[in-house]
C-alpha cells in the first residue's frame, strides 16, 4: 500500500522522520548519509514535497532503493488520525457485477494510496443496517455503500452516520451523502431501442419487481416502456417476466415460463447480464436461434458476456467511472469533512455494446 503525499513532515531528534520506519535498521539518517543530503531533505522527498530539485530527488530515491528503506504507513496514518482503509459494502459478491465493481473500486483506491475492506450484506436489511452501525467502522476512514434492502424511508438511518460515506445504487436518492449512480432509465431505453432498430417488436423483459417504485428494476422497466412509447409499440404486460433475485437461475426460470406460456416474442431484454445469460441458456437448450429467432441483450457488461455463445450484447453502465468517482468523492470527504459542503449526485455515462446476440 502507498500513501498520498503529505508535504513537510519533520524529522525527529533521532534522525527518523515522523512516520518513517525501519527495515533492517535503516533510518532516514542512513538514507541522508548515503545521498549526501540532510535528513529534512529525505523527509521531504518521502512525503512528496514538490519544491525539490529533480537531481536531489533522484539521489534520495536511489539511496532509498539501495538501502531498502520503507515508510511506516501505520505510524503516519495514526498521526493523521486515519487508518488508510475505506469500506465497501455490496449486496452479493457472487453476482458478477458487484464482484467486478469491487475489483474496480480496489484498483481506484490502490492508485490513490488507500486499501479497501469489503463487506457483503446479502441484501438483508439487518445486515445493511449493521454495516452502518457496526464496529468495523472504527477501522475505516469512510464507506462506499450499496444497499438493496434499504429504501427512501431509511434516509433517517443515514442521517445519523458520523463518518464520510458515498452511496451507490438506486435505492436511496436525495440522502445525506454523496451519491454515484447509473443512468438506468436512459440506458434501458437505449437497450430497448437497440432491439427495435433491428426490427424487433415483441420484446420481453426479464427481472421486473412487482410494486417496486424505486430501484434498478423499476427504473429499467421505465426505460423499456419509454422506448416502446417512442417507437409507437403498445406495451404488453404478458411480455414482462418477474424475477426476485437477479441470478442466472432466475433468468432461466423466467425465460422458460414465458416460452411455456406460449408468449410470442422476437427479443429479450434482461435487466442485468445474469438474467440475460440464464435466458440465453434456455434458448440454446430449446434450439431457438439467437439472434435469428430471438435477439438477446443484457445490462452491466460483465466479462462473461464477451465469452458467451453467442457473445451477448449489453449495456456498459460506466462501472469504472462509478468506482473512480466514488473513491474520489469519499477521499474528498475524508480530507475535508466540512458539513456545509453540499452533497453531490453523479450519474455515470453508459454505452451500448453490440455483440452477436443482436447483430444478426
Amino acid at each position: 500500500m502507498t500513501t498520498q503525499a503529505v508535504p513537510g513532515v519533520p524529522a525527529d531528534a533521532t534522525g527518523r522522520a515522523a512516520g518513517s520506519g525501519r527495515r533492517g535498521g535503516v533510518t532516514m539518517r542512513d538514507v541522508a548519509a548515503r545521498a549526501e543530503v540532510s535528513v529534512k531533505t529525505v523527509s521531504n522527498v518521502v512525503n512528496g514535497y514538490p519544491y525539490i530539485r529533480e537531481s536531489t530527488r533522484e539521489k534520495v530515491e536511489v539511496a532509498i532503493a539501495e538501502l531498502g528503506f520503507h515508510v511506516n504507513l501505520s505510524a503516519r496514518n495514526l498521526r493523521r488520525g486515519r487508518t488508510g482503509l475505506i469500506g465497501l459494502a455490496v449486496p452479493e459478491l457472487s453476482l458478477p457485477y458487484f464482484a467486478e465493481l469491487a475489483d474496480s473500486v480496489i484498483q481506484a483506491a490502490d492508485e490513490r494510496g488507500v486499501t479497501v475492506l469489503i463487506e457483503q450484506t446479502g441484501s438483508v436489511r439487518e445486515r445493511e443496517l449493521e454495516v452502518l452501525r457496526g464496529e468495523r467502522r472504527q477501522f475505516t476512514d469512510g464507506l462506499i455503500y450499496s444497499p438493496l434492502a434499504l429504501g427512501p424511508d431509511d434516509i433517517g438511518e443515514l442521517a445519523v452516520v458520523d463518518y464520510p460515506m458515498v452511496l451507490l445504487g438506486e435505492r436511496i436518492f436525495g440522502g445525506p451523502a454523496d451519491h454515484v449512480t447509473m443512468s438506468n432509465v436512459e440506458a434501458a431505453c437505449a437497450a430497448t431501442l437497440h432491439l427495435i432498430e433491428r426490427g424487433r417488436r415483441r420484446i420481453a423483459v426479464l427481472g421486473a419487481h412487482a410494486g417496486e417504485s424505486v430501484g434498478s428494476a423499476a427504473l429499467r422497466v421505465q426505460g423499456y416502456r419509454k422506448a416502446l412509447d417512442q417507437a409507437g409499440i403498445p406495451f404488453d404486460p404478458a411480455l414482462v417476466a418477474e424475477a426476485g433475485l437477479w441470478h442466472r437461475a432466475t433468468g432461466a426460470e423466467a425465460m422458460a415460463q414465458l416460452l411455456d406460456a406460449g408468449v410470442v416474442m422476437d427479443a429479450v431484454f434482461g435487466l442485468n447480464d445474469a438474467l440475460a445469460l440464464g435466458a440465453l441458456h434456455v434458448l440454446h437448450d430449446r434450439r431457438i436461434d439467437v439472434p435469428g429467432q430471438i435477439a438477446v441483450i443484457g445490462f452491466d457488461d460483465i466479462e462473461e458476456t464477451a465469452y458467451s455463445s453467442p457473445t451477448m450484447s449489453t449495456v456498459h453502465p460506466g462501472r469504472e467511472e462509478i468506482a473512480r468517482t466514488a473513491v474520489d468523492l469519499l477521499l474528498q470527504r475524508i480530507q475535508d469533512p466540512a458539513p456545509e459542503r453540499p452533497f453531490q449526485q453523479v450519474i455515470a455515462d453508459f454505452s451500448i455494446v453490440e455483440r452477436e446476440s443482436t447483430a444478426g
